[in-house]
C-alpha cells in the first residue's frame, strides 16, 4: 500500500441457492484466497450468502436467520486476515427487509449498506421482497453492538486515507443518479458494486461501458463483483461478471460463466490527482448530506506492482486505437493551423525542413491545412538550409519530401553566414562549443522569419513537446516560430503521427511514402556537428537520454503530479529488462534538472495547438517560475541510488 498503491479484488464464489452454510465456507475460501494474494479491498456479489434468486423464500425466517449466523461466522474468519470484505445478504431492521452490502474487517461489521434503487420490472421484482434503503444512516443492534445502516457512509483505511470507499448495489449503478456520484464528493475514491446482473446479448458489453464511464466521471476505482452462473437459472442466466476500473480503464475483467477471484492493483494516487486538478469536481459537493465515516485499518504491506504499465503512456497499445489517435490529433494540428492562416490573410507557409521527424510532421500538417482551407500547396515553403553538419541522406530526405508533398523547395545554405557571423563574433570555428552549435539555429531561424516576411507568410514550428519539456531547443532559435503545431506531441507519438501518414495516407510504393519510411529510420539528431564519414556524429538520445524515459516521467510528472520515488517504481517496472535502475536514475536526473532549468524557453512559446491531456503552454496547463529550484525533487532521486 506503498506511493498510493492498494491492491484489491472482485468475486464470484460458487454457491448453492438458498444453501448458507454452503456458501459461507465458499466465500471464506474466497476471502483467505484473495487476503493470501495481498488484496486489502475484496467484493462479493449482492445476496451472495444465500444467493440472489431465492425468490420468495426471502420471507423465510430460517433462511433470514441463517443468513445472519453466516454473516457472524464471515466475521469471524475475517479476524486474522488483513482486508476489507464486502458481502450481500437479506438483513431485518425493525419490520422491513433490506438487501444489504455489510462491510467487515477484523472480525466486526463496520457499516450495512442497503440497496437504495430496487427494479421492478421486465425480470426483476425486487419490491416484492424488499423495502427501498434510506440514505441518513441509522443504528441498528447487531452481535451485541451498533452498526450504522444506510447509503450515505464512508469506509475509511485510518493510514491511508486515499483509500476510502463508498458502497452501491446492482440496480443503483444503472439509474440516471446513482449513489456513487454522491459517495465521491463525499470523498470517495473507491466505489465498489455488490451485482447481480443477468446476462443477455449485448448487455455485458453495456456493463462494462457503465462502471468504466463511471469510474471516468467519479475519478475513481470501480469494483464490480456481480452473480455467477451457480445462480437459479429458472428464468434468466447469470455470468458472474468482475471489473476492476480506474479512471475510465478497465484494469482487469474476470472470464464470464466462471468463478473466482479477479485481482488488481489501484493506482489511488491517480484518483486523487485527477480530482484536485478538476477544481470544478468539488463545486458538485455543495450541500451534500451528513455521511458516516467507518475508520478500519490493515497492515501496511508494501505493495508488489503486478499491473500493467505502459512504456509509452502516450501512444495506445491497440493498433485501431492508435490509428484514431493518430487521425484526431492530425485533424487538431491541421485545423488550429487554418484558423491561424484565415485570421492573420497569411498567403504563405513557411517550414524549415531538416529530413527528421519533427520538421517532418510540421510539414505534413501544413499540407493537411492548405487542403481544408482550399489553398495551393505551392503556398507552402519547404526550405532546407544545409550546415555544417548536414548529411546526404537527411538533405536529400528533405528535398524530396517537400516536392512529394506538392510544396515549393527553397534551398538557402547557412555555412557561409554563420562563418561570417562567427568572424564578426570572434567565434574560433573549431572550437564546437554551444555557440558553434546555437549560432546555426538561429540564423536558420532568421532565414525562415525574413522569408516568412517577404512572402507574406506565417514561420510553422516544428519543435515537439518532449524537446520543450527538456529545454532542447536553442532559444530564439529553433525554440521561435509564429505557429508551433507540434508543441503539445511527445517525441514518442510524433514518430507514430509520421508513420500513420505513410501507411494510411500515401499510396503504396510511393516516393512519398518511401521518403517517410527513410525518414522514420533515421536517428534523431540536431546534425550541428560535422558528420563522420558522411554519418551523422551527433546523436540526440545519446546526450540527452532516451525520449521513451523522457516522455514517461513528463507524462506521470504533469499528469498526475507524482513523486520522482513513484515515477520510478513504475518505470523500472514498465522497462523491465530494457534499462536497469541505475540506468533510469542517471536520465531522471537528467530530466529534473533539465525541466527545472529550461522554464524560461517556456514561458515565451509561440501559440500553438493543444492536443492532449498534457502540454506546456505558459498561458494554458503550465505555470511554473524560471527560477524554481529542483532541489526537492532531485533529494529524493539521490536517495534512490
Amino acid at each position: 500500500m506503498k506511493d498510493g498503491f492498494c491492491r484489491v479484488g472482485v468475486v464470484t464464489p460458487e454457491l448453492a441457492v438458498a444453501d448458507v452454510k454452503n456458501n459461507v465456507a465458499q466465500i471464506k475460501s474466497r476471502m483467505k484466497e484473495a487476503a493470501d494474494d495481498g488484496c486489502k479491498l475484496v467484493v462479493f456479489p449482492e445476496l451472495c450468502i444465500t444467493g440472489y434468486s431465492c425468490g420468495d423464500l426471502f420471507y423465510q425466517e430460517p433462511l433470514l436467520s441463517a443468513a445472519l449466523d453466516g454473516l457472524h461466522e464471515l466475521c469471524g474468519a475475517s479476524e486474522a486476515l488483513e482486508a476489507l470484505f464486502f458481502v450481500g445478504l437479506p438483513f431485518v431492521h425493525g419490520t422491513k427487509l433490506y438487501n444489504v452490502a455489510a462491510g467487515i474487517c477484523h472480525g466486526k461489521v463496520l457499516g450495512l449498506v442497503p440497496k437504495r434503487f430496487l427494479p421492478n420490472y421486465n425480470e426483476f421484482y425486487e419490491r416484492r421482497h424488499f423495502c427501498e434503503g434510506m440514505e441518513l444512516c441509522t443504528e441498528t443492534k447487531l452481535f451485541g453492538y451498533e452498526v450504522p445502516l444506510g447509503t450515505n457512509q464512508l469506509f475509511v483505511h485510518e493510514e491511508m486515507p486515499e483509500l476510502s470507499v463508498g458502497c452501491e448495489l446492482c440496480e443503483d449503478l444503472w439509474v440516471p443518479n446513482p449513489p456513487s456520484v454522491r459517495h465521491a464528493l463525499a470523498g470517495a475514491n473507491v466505489i465498489v458494486n455488490l451485482s447481480a446482473s443477468d446476462e443477455l446479448v449485448g448487455k455485458s458489453d453495456y456493463r462494462r461501458e457503465l462502471a468504466a464511464g463511471q469510474s471516468a466521471r467519479l475519478y475513481a476505482a470501480y469494483l464490480y463483483a456481480s452473480a455467477g452462473s451457480d445462480e437459479s437459472t429458472q428464468d434468466v442466466v447469470y455470468s458472474g461478471h468482475r471489473l476492476i476500473c480506474e479512471n475510465g480503464n478497465i484494469l482487469a475483467e474476470g472470464e464470464r460463466f466462471g468463478s473466482g477471484v479477479t485481482p488488481a492493483e489501484l493506482d489511488l494516487g491517480a484518483c486523487v490527482a485527477r480530482r484536485r486538478s478538476m477544481t470544478t469536481f468539488e463545486m458538485g459537493a455543495k450541500g451534500l448530506p451528513v455521511y458516516y465515516r467507518n475508520g478500519f485499518s490493515t497492515a501496511m504491506d508494501t505493495v508488489s506492482l503486478r499491473r500493467q504499465v505502459d512504456r509509452h503512456p502516450f501512444v495506445p497499445e491497440n493498433e485501431d486505437t492508435l490509428g484514431g489517435r493518430c487521425a484526431e490529433i492530425l485533424q487538431i494540428q491541421s485545423m488550429g493551423l487554418v484558423k491561424r492562416i484565415k485570421h492573420t490573410g497569411a498567403k504563405t507557409a513557411v517550414v524549415g525542413i531538416s529530413g527528421g521527424l519533427d520538421s517532418t510532421l510540421a510539414l505534413i500538417v501544413t499540407v493537411l491545412a492548405f487542403e481544408k482551407a482550399g489553398l495551393d500547396k505551392q503556398g507552402i515553403i519547404g526550405i532546407t538550409m544545409p550546415g555544417f553538419g548536414t548529411t546526404d541522406r537527411t538533405y536529400d530526405n528533405a528535398c524530396e519530401l517537400v516536392r512529394s508533398l506538392g510544396a515549393r523547395l527553397l534551398e538557402v545554405p547557412i555555412s557561409a553566414a554563420v562563418r561570417q557571423h562567427f568572424a564578426d563574433i570572434g567565434q574560433d570555428e573549431e572550437k564546437r562549443d554551444v555557440t558553434y552549435e546555437n549560432a546555426q539555429a538561429r540564423e536558420r531561424t532568421q532565414i525562415l522569419m525574413d522569408i516568412a516576411n517577404k512572402e507574406n507568410g506565417l514561420v510553422v514550428g516544428t519543435g515537439d513537446l518532449s524537446e520543450l519539456a527538456l529545454g532542447w531547443a536553442t532559444y530564439n532559435g529553433d525554440h521561435m516560430s509564429m505557429y508551433a503545431v507540434n508543441a503539445s506531441v511527445p517525441k514518442t507519438l510524433v514518430r507514430h503521427l509520421v508513420r500513420y501518414y505513410a501507411l494510411r495516407l500515401c499510396d503504396e510504393g510511393s516516393t512519398l511514402q518511401k521518403v517517410l519510411l527513410d525518414v522514420l529510420d533515421t536517428p534523431v539528431s540536431p546534425e550541428l556537428l560535422p558528420p563522420k564519414d558522411g554519418v551523422i556524429s551527433q546523436r540526440t538520445e545519446e546526450l540527452v537520454g532516451p525520449y521513451e524515459l523522457h516522455d514517461f516521467f513528463l507524462y506521470y510528472l504533469m499528469r498526475f503530479g507524482y513523486r520522482p520515488r513513484k515515477i520510478y517504481r513504475l518505470a523500472k517496472r514498465a522497462f523491465a529488462g530494457e534499462y536497469d535502475k541505475e540506468t533510469i536514475v542517471q536520465w531522471m536526473k537528467v530530466f529534473y534538472r533539465r525541466f527545472f532549468a529550461q522554464q524560461f524557453k517556456r514561458s515565451c512559446l509561440p501559440d500553438g495547438p493543444k492536443v492532449g491531456t498534457v502540454a506546456l503552454s505558459p498561458r494554458g496547463d503550465w505555470r511554473m517560475p524560471s527560477d524554481a529550484s529542483a532541489q526537492v525533487w532531485l533529494a529524493e532521486i539521490e536517495e534512490l541510488e
